[in-house]
């Protein structure tokens, strides 16, 4: 048990695996006081998968980027959904462009790891993250659920490759849970939060849906899917025609348009034991 609280040097390793049928491009951001893991963005074929390690105590978040072009002979490029802004494969500490679905962790060094899977800067990609060897309840958590095929035509990007939030949509701040509703009792899910949430039960829809959202784990290692394979409900649900919500965006509810904003949750950690 000293052996599992304690992890030494390697906090958790992460495997990403594609069950796309199409290339995915994964983007790795660090928050801002922890180390890079050793890649910040790559490209993952359709089936492939790829392992990586973190240190104890580190935090941050994996997205999938789709739609990428990169240039063979100067590897400059970009992505039509989750882009980070770099030019390139890798992010080099740059986050997703909205709308991105977004699956982040805080790993304990010998305490909890909390980790969730986010839709508050809207969906791009069905994501599922699962525990894996450690201890407590280490829910399986994600949304398995295709949004872009049910999408409100007001929060669908172009062609229908990604959905915004209501915040993204309409920048107010009820959606947005800043100035005088960042707060969780001024705070509450809108007309669009309710509908990610029915869609993903156990995925943020807001700000501030920590209780149904967070998961926690002691000393497990994580496998972050995109597309995972989905149960017959799934994909009913995934065949229903879009839904149309008509809205000024001035209704009640809230939507952060960024994870790096003020309006986004935090998961913090408190260290049980060194990692000397």
């Amino acid at each position: 048990l000293s052996l599992l609280l304690c992890r030494g040097k390697v906090g958790a390793t992460f495997t990403i695996v594609n069950n796309c049928g199409y290339t995915v491009w994964p983007g790795v951001l660090a928050n801002a006081d922890k180390p890079r893991l050793e890649t910040t963005g790559f490209e993952l074929s359709a089936g492939a998968s790829r392992t990586l390690d973190s240190p104890p105590g580190w935090s941050g978040r994996f997205w999938g980027r789709t739609g990428c072009d990169f240039d063979q002979s100067t590897g400059q490029g970009s992505c039509v959904t989750g882009d980070c802004g770099s030019g390139q494969v890798e992010c080099n500490g740059a986050g997703a462009a909205p709308p991105a679905t977004l699956a982040e962790f805080a790993i304990g060094s010998g305490s909890q790891d909390f980790y969730d899977v986010s839709l508050v800067d809207g969906y791009n990609l069905p994501m599922l993250v699962e525990a894996t060897g450690g201890l407590g309840s280490c829910e399986t958590t994600g949304c398995t659920v295709d949004l872009n095929r049910q999408c409100p035509t007001e929060l669908r990007v172009e062609s229908g490759e990604a959905c915004k939030s209501a915040c993204g949509a309409f920048g107010s701040d009820q959606y947005c849970c800043s100035g005088a509703f960042n707060t969780p009792s001024t705070c509450s899910p809108s007309i669009y939060a309710t509908m990610f949430k029915s869609a993903c039960p156990k995925a943020y829809s807001y700000a501030y849906d920590d209780a149904t959202s967070t998961f926690t784990c002691t000393g497990a290692n994580y496998v972050i899917t995109f597309c995972p394979p989905v149960t017959s409900t799934q994909k009913n649900s995934q065949n229903s025609p879009p839904v149309s919500t008509t809205t000024s965006g001035s209704g009640s509810g809230s939507e952060p348009g960024s994870g790096t904003t003020s309006g986004s949750h935090e998961i913090l950690l408190s260290p049980m034991c060194s990692t000397k």
